[in-house]
């Protein structure tokens, strides 16, 4: 048997942690509604492990646990002032604690809660924000929670299948690099006074490769330093305005990866114009918010060009179409949404068509991506085998 960490409320509204063995993770769940307990996470795992992150501010994680759990809370009846209570007695992170004390304060102040989020906004940001407003004014808070807990959800599991699949080839990157520097810098130089009496009657192959040795073994501190150095200085200007402006509009063009870049910042602005519009947001603010959570600084301008459009009256997709960078089909599930008058269920569709193509296409290129590291370090490491052994050779023919 499966054991399962739960968090749930009791029938006396106190918070209760604990763990639970079962089967399967439907029947924890059916084991715990049955002794009347209302669920607020429940996970494989004992979780005996709580974080206590003294002086971090709250992470996404944390956001995203806040959001679910205010939302179990308020579908199960509890006034939103009680529900942060709750939540403040079950947080472990104090930073957390924090935030949801400054909340309830606001609450009870009779503010609300997307005011008490607003001076919050560098954590939760706009949409976030906005999305609890339209919940507000439509009396459907814990809906509209729900909703941002899928898109929290989503978002988190397209930035984690990205993180995982480029875990691999940066350790193979990390590796051949180490590879070669070991056998330049160490493995090379054992063979140097071998050849020191051949001169030039050395195979060329093989002085280059001592060369390179040569250079690892002298310079390699130095060389260190400058590679460093060159880093920093790179990221430093990628900071800056025209630096940002430049890698980005380079990313675009990238040949396999520019359409990936393409496609997940389209996605981001779509899913989060879909979602707003479908909660009441009017299509003005719902565009203007949306074109805050693009990072792509090129299609970022390219989508400043649609509030002054739609505040003429000019359809989205006409606008969309005049900047020229974005694709037919962008163009189309727009044009279709506006004609249908469901442009909220398109750019949710089109949203969840771009998130397929780019998890595609990530895996794709990975799965080029890992061949070539490997073979280009064994090519490297071939080379100096080969370069070894052809010295040693001419030694073995110039002693006959």
């Amino acid at each position: 048997m499966a054991q399962f960490y739960y968090r749930a409320l009791g029938r006396d509204g106190k918070s209760l942690d604990g763990t639970i063995e079962a089967d399967a993770l439907e029947m924890a769940q059916r084991q715990l509604r049955a002794q009347g307990l209302t669920l607020l996470k429940l996970e494989a795992g004992s979780g005996a492990v709580v974080s206590k992150r003294q002086g971090k501010p709250p992470g996404r994680q944390d956001i995203l646990s806040m959001t679910s759990e205010l939302a179990v809370l308020l579908r199960a009846g509890l006034p939103l002032d009680r529900a942060l209570k709750v939540l403040i007695d079950m947080a472990s992170v104090p930073a957390m604690q924090a935030l949801l004390q400054d909340l309830l304060k606001a609450v009870k102040g009779g503010k609300p809660l997307s005011t008490g989020l607003a001076p919050h906004a560098d954590l939760f940001g706009n949409f976030y924000i906005n999305m609890v407003r339209s919940g507000e004014a439509s009396g459907q808070l814990g809906s509209v929670l729900d909703r941002l807990v899928a898109y929290l959800e989503s978002a988190k599991a397209n930035r984690d299948s990205v993180v995982s699949a480029l875990i691999y080839p940066a350790i193979l990157l990390v590796v051949a690099v180490l590879s070669i520097v070991v056998m330049l810098g160490f493995v090379v130089p054992q063979f140097e006074t071998l050849f020191d009496d051949m001169g030039d009657a050395l195979p060329p192959l093989t002085r280059m490769v001592i060369a390179g040795a040569d250079i690892v073994q002298r310079w390699g501190v130095l060389l260190l330093v400058l590679i460093i150095g060159a880093g920093i200085g790179i990221r430093r200007w990628a900071r800056t305005e025209a630096g940002t402006r430049a890698i980005h509009q380079r990313m675009l063009t990238l040949p396999i990866m520019g359409n990936i870049v393409f496609e997940f910042e389209v996605a981001k602005f779509a899913r989060t114009v879909g979602t707003l519009l479908s909660n009441g947001v009017s299509l003005l603010q719902a565009i203007s918010i949306a074109i805050d959570t693009v990072d792509n600084c090129t299609v970022k301008q390219a989508l400043q060009v649609l509030p002054p459009a739609v505040k003429a009256g000019k359809r989205m997709s006409i606008a969309l179409d005049e900047t020229k960078l974005f694709t037919p089909m962008v163009i189309q599930m727009t044009r279709v949404g506006e004609e249908s008058g469901s442009l909220d269920t398109m750019m949710l569709e089109l949203a969840r068509v771009f998130d397929d193509h780019v998890q595609s296409g990530v895996k794709r290129s990975l799965t080029l991506l890992e061949p070539v590291l490997i073979l280009f370090m064994g090519f490297v490491i071939a080379i100096i085998i080969i370069s070894i052994l052809m010295g040693i050779l001419s030694v073995n023919d110039l002693a006959m």
